[in-house]
């Protein structure tokens, strides 16, 4: 089985540096407090980029978003955004970091006075942990593509909880995960309250018919920063797209499937529910031209970002 996530294991990452609170520690001693919010409650706000080519891509989305995250549900990261991608940057050049590396921001509210729900009783400033992993995509899944189960855990609109939050509050996205793993798939489809597709458990959904690209309407769905450039490259590429409620029934008749996400790029779905999508031969033609595209943005945002 695989995972949208899968990656290369790499003996490197047992003795990384973590950047935790203002100072890099080996992994094995980087550890927080177990009255932590993060660790009680899940209280807190993530982000990820990747070192590609000496370069962090995309990096000022990244903490721009976790940032946004963070002012919503009242969190003070203590630090301005220059100095947390300073933060990142540091950690990257420490563990000698020059392409193929994944960097993870965690922030959570901080350490607390007792372990219960009530904010008021952080006593200490955020908590924020680098971790930064020599991590690449598992080159065979572009051809093996993704299995996917559609879940009956749904994706919820923002007065229960709010898609667009990369919280670290993730339980209802595991449980999705867990039915699939147990159906024999490698990732779970979630439907939104309506019943319309929304997006997979820990990436964005696209399917592709008569050369027409569609994903979720985006109202209950990650907010992701990939989804958002494969959007706007095939517009840029004369490739009609359209944001909008996508039933199952859809999902079974389409030509091709596809993820995305920061970690994996663009990648390939072959079936839901035990259904082949399209005609089997991974990537599809439009996944293909799309992740091509993709990879040489990636390129060149690299070459034109400030190094790592």
């Amino acid at each position: 089985m695989a995972g949208a996530q899968t990656h290369i294991s790499d003996p490197r990452n047992a003795s990384v540096l973590v950047h935790l609170n203002g100072r890099l520690v080996p992994r094995a001693e980087a550890m927080v407090s177990i009255m932590d919010s993060g660790f009680v409650l899940g209280d807190g706000v993530w982000d990820a980029a990747r070192v590609v080519q000496g370069r962090l891509v995309f990096l000022e989305e990244h903490i721009a978003r976790l940032f946004t995250g963070a002012r919503s549900i009242a969190l003070d990261i203590g630090r301005t955004p220059q100095e947390l991608a300073a933060a990142v940057h540091e950690t990257v050049q420490a563990n000698a970091m020059t392409d193929g590396a994944h960097v993870r921001i965690m922030v959570t509210r901080g350490p607390k006075s007792t372990p219960n729900q009530d904010p008021r009783n952080v006593i200490g400033p955020a908590t924020i942990a680098i971790v930064a992993e020599w991590k690449a995509p598992d080159p065979s899944i572009q051809t093996t593509g993704l299995s996917l189960f559609t879940s009956s855990f749904r994706t919820s609109g923002p007065d229960v909880f709010d898609f667009h939050l990369n919280s670290h509050s993730r339980l209802n996205l595991i449980q999705a995960l867990l039915q699939a793993i147990a159906a024999g798939a490698d990732e779970a489809l979630m439907l939104d309250p309506h019943g319309f597709v929304a997006s997979c458990n820990s990436v964005n959904f696209f399917i592709v018919k008569d050369g027409r690209l569609s994903t979720s309407s985006g109202r209950y769905c990650f907010k992701g920063i990939t989804r958002g450039k494969i959007l706007a490259l095939a517009r840029q590429h004369d490739i009609a797209t359209a944001e909008r409620d996508i039933t199952l029934a859809e999902i079974y008749d389409a030509d091709e499937a596809f993820a995305t996400g920061t970690f994996g790029g663009v990648t390939p779905v072959r079936a839901l529910d035990g259904r082949a999508i399209g005609a089997g031969t991974l990537p599809g033609p439009i996944t293909r031209q799309l992740r091509d595209l993709y990879r040489a943005h990636v390129l060149a945002a690299a070459r034109a970002a400030p190094g790592a």
